[in-house]
C-alpha cells in the first residue's frame, strides 16, 4: 500500500495506538500530521522519527473548536487538502457512576465523541473526493466493565456518527468507517516518562481466540486497509480488531 504523497491527520496521534498509525503511515511515504494536546509527547516523536521528512506535529485540544481552527490554519500553509483524517483522540475517567462529576463526564464525551463531529466540521472544506475518514470507537461500545459508563456510552456514540456520516458524505466521495480495538497493548509506545514493559500472563494471551493480546500495530494495519483503494467498497462499517475476545462465549466453572 503506497500512500506517497498523500496527507494523513491523526488526533491523538503522538502516543498509543495513534503514535503507532502515525508512524504506519510514515513508513509508507505519507505526509503526517498528528495533532495531540501533549506536546512533549509530539516532540518525542519528531525526534525519534528525524529520518522521516513529511511529520508535521501541532499541539491541539480537539474538543475546542477554537484549537481546532488553528491547528487547521497552521496545517494549510504546509499542505492543501487532507487525503485520511483518522479520529483517534480518547481518554477516560472510569468511576462509580455516582461519583462522577457532570463535568468529568463532559469532558470524556468531549474528547471521545465530540472532537469527531468538530473535526469533520472544520476539515470537510479540505477533504476531497476520495477521501476516508477512520473513527475510533472500542469494543467497550458492545460490552463493559463495571464504571465505564462515560467511556462505553462515548464509543457507542462514535459507532452511530460513523454510520450516519457515511450517508451523509456519501454523495461527497468520501468513505467513513470506525475501528473498534479490544485489549491492545499501549506501555510501551507511551512517552519516554510513562513508558513500561508490558507484564502480561499466558492467560492474558489465551483468553484471545487469536492466541495473544493486540499491538497498536495492528489497530495500525487496519487503518491503512480502510485508507486504501482495496477498501474502496467498505463505507459506514464497524472493523472489530479485537483478537475474538467479543465473540467467544464464556462459561462459568
Amino acid at each position: 500500500m503506497n500512500f506517497k504523497n498523500k496527507t494523513v491527520v491523526v488526533t491523538g496521534g503522538a502516543q498509543g495506538i495513534g503514535k503507532a498509525i502515525s508512524k504506519m503511515f510514515l513508513t509508507k511515504g505519507a505526509w503526517v500530521s498528528s495533532w495531540d494536546i501533549d506536546q512533549g509527547a509530539l516532540m518525542e516523536c519528531k525526534n525519534e522519527w528525524r529520518s522521516f521528512q513529511f511529520f508535521l506535529p501541532f499541539q491541539c485540544d480537539v474538543s475546542n473548536p477554537e484549537n481546532i481552527k488553528n491547528t487547521l490554519g497552521l496545517l494549510r500553509q504546509e499542505r492543501q487538502s487532507i487525503d485520511i483524517l483518522i479520529n483517534n483522540a480518547g481518554i477516560l475517567d472510569n468511576k462509580p457512576i455516582e461519583e462522577l462529576k457532570p463535568e468529568e463526564w463532559d469532558r470524556v464525551l468531549n474528547v471521545n465523541l465530540k472532537s469527531i463531529y468538530l473535526m469533520v466540521h472544520f476539515c470537510l472544506p479540505y477533504i476531497l473526493p476520495g477521501s476516508v475518514i477512520i473513527n475510533m470507537a472500542s469494543t467497550r461500545a458492545f460490552m463493559s466493565e463495571s464504571n465505564t459508563e462515560a467511556y462505553s456510552a462515548s464509543k457507542g456514540g462514535v459507532i452511530s456518527l460513523t454510520h450516519s456520516l457515511a450517508i451523509s458524505l456519501a454523495p461527497k466521495k468520501v468513505r467513513v468507517n470506525s475501528i473498534s480495538p479490544g485489549w491492545i497493548e499501549t506501555r510501551d509506545w507511551k512517552k519516554e516518562s510513562q513508558r513500561e514493559k508490558p507484564i502480561l500472563t499466558t492467560i492474558d494471551h489465551q483468553q484471545h481466540p487469536a492466541g495473544r493480546v493486540g499491538v497498536p500495530e495492528d489497530i495500525a494495519h487496519a487503518c491503512l486497509f480502510l485508507s486504501s483503494s482495496e477498501a474502496s467498497f467498505i463505507t459506514g462499517a464497524n472493523l472489530i480488531v479485537d483478537g475474538g475476545m467479543t465473540i467467544k462465549m464464556i462459561y462459568a466453572d
